[in-house]
């Protein structure tokens, strides 16, 4: 089970990356992305987190799972469940970062050629690549004389 919703969120995470980055920014892929890749994805995710926390699906994870210490996120990971759950966390996460980059860079009018390598290091890393994405708007927007 947990091999087979890896794959299925994996799949569809890339579908819309790959929809993001090389198609038009149609309204409408834009709200496809934001709805059937971040909000399905979420929505599994809370999903599946509930049910193992509310004991309806096993998580297979040794004792000592907390969010407090690192062996606790450690015997979190240490399962099927967790690591499932926990990569859905974050290809939902850097879905919606990749998104609102991408709009907000259309939006400034910074070249795709440009966003290509900022979005694909979001999808790879997220924080690093919202942090690229953050420096290079924030020096666009001091060169203006604006902030916006």
């Amino acid at each position: 089970m947990w091999d087979t919703l890896f794959s299925v969120a994996n799949a569809l995470a890339m579908v819309m990356w790959l929809c993001l980055i090389v198609l038009p920014r149609k309204p409408a892929l834009l709200a496809a992305i934001l709805y059937i890749g971040v909000g399905l994805l979420s929505l599994t995710y809370a999903v599946l987190l509930l049910s193992v926390l509310g004991g309806l699906i096993p998580s297979g994870s040794e004792g000592g799972a907390n969010f407090t210490t690192i062996e606790g996120i450690r015997a979190i990971f240490a399962s099927d469940a967790g690591v499932t759950i926990g990569w859905i966390h974050y290809l939902a996460f850097d879905l919606f970062v990749g998104l609102w980059i991408a709009r907000d860079a259309d939006a400034k009018g910074f070249s795709r050629l440009l966003q290509v390598p900022i979005l694909l290091a979001t999808f790879l890393a997220g924080p690093l690549g919202l942090a690229v994405w953050l420096l290079v708007r924030e020096k666009r927007a001091r060169e203006a004389g604006r902030w916006t």
